[in-house]
């Protein structure tokens, strides 16, 4: 005797096309030749996974290694790592930890500071020439949607039992 699946109900087409824009766009921004563009750009020689890493630091108080990797939604050796190669090409230090002196907390350099902050120019003025045709009401409205949608994303994967239910990061600072 088999089991009855449950009825699964159809997806709404504005689910659906919502779906296919953002892998789209999410593929426009992974895209390591865009990466390749913005690093040369800005005169920054940093690998793509180092770049989340900075923005993260830039973002926030210094972390420790741990709550960066959950912020990223990333294992921690792979923080690690990037945080020694970092560290080397001097964009971040490691600093006495004030609430545990068994640990250390990550922050940005002034070099890392000015890393961050060039690489940010890129790609902001690349956004405003891309939509050089959007009123400022547009792109400020689309910027108020894209948070609340990625907050909403954020809260549901913090649920459990929801389908890829982890520790979220930090909703993104406004």
């Amino acid at each position: 005797m088999s089991a009855r699946r449950p009825a699964i109900s159809p997806i709404p087409d504005d689910v659906i096309e919502l779906e296919r824009a953002l892998t789209r766009i999410t593929y426009l921004l992974a895209r390591a030749k865009q990466h390749d563009r913005v690093a040369a750009e800005a005169g920054v020689p940093l690998d793509r996974a180092s770049v989340p890493i900075l923005r993260q630091l830039a973002e926030s108080e210094p972390l420790r290694p741990g709550d960066l990797a959950a912020r990223l939604a990333v294992e921690a050796p792979h923080v690690t790592r990037q945080i020694q190669r970092l560290e080397t090409l001097g964009y971040v230090e490691r600093i006495p930890d004030p609430d545990d002196r068994r640990s250390h907390r990550v922050r940005l350099t002034p070099v890392g500071h000015e890393a961050i902050d060039r690489i940010h120019d890129i790609q902001r003025r690349s956004m405003l020439q891309a939509l050089a045709q959007w009123s400022p009401q547009d792109r400020q409205q689309l910027a108020r949607l894209v948070h609340r949608m990625v907050d909403d994303f954020l809260n549901h994967a913090a649920r459990p039992g929801t389908v890829g239910s982890t520790a979220a990061p930090s909703p993104a600072p406004r």
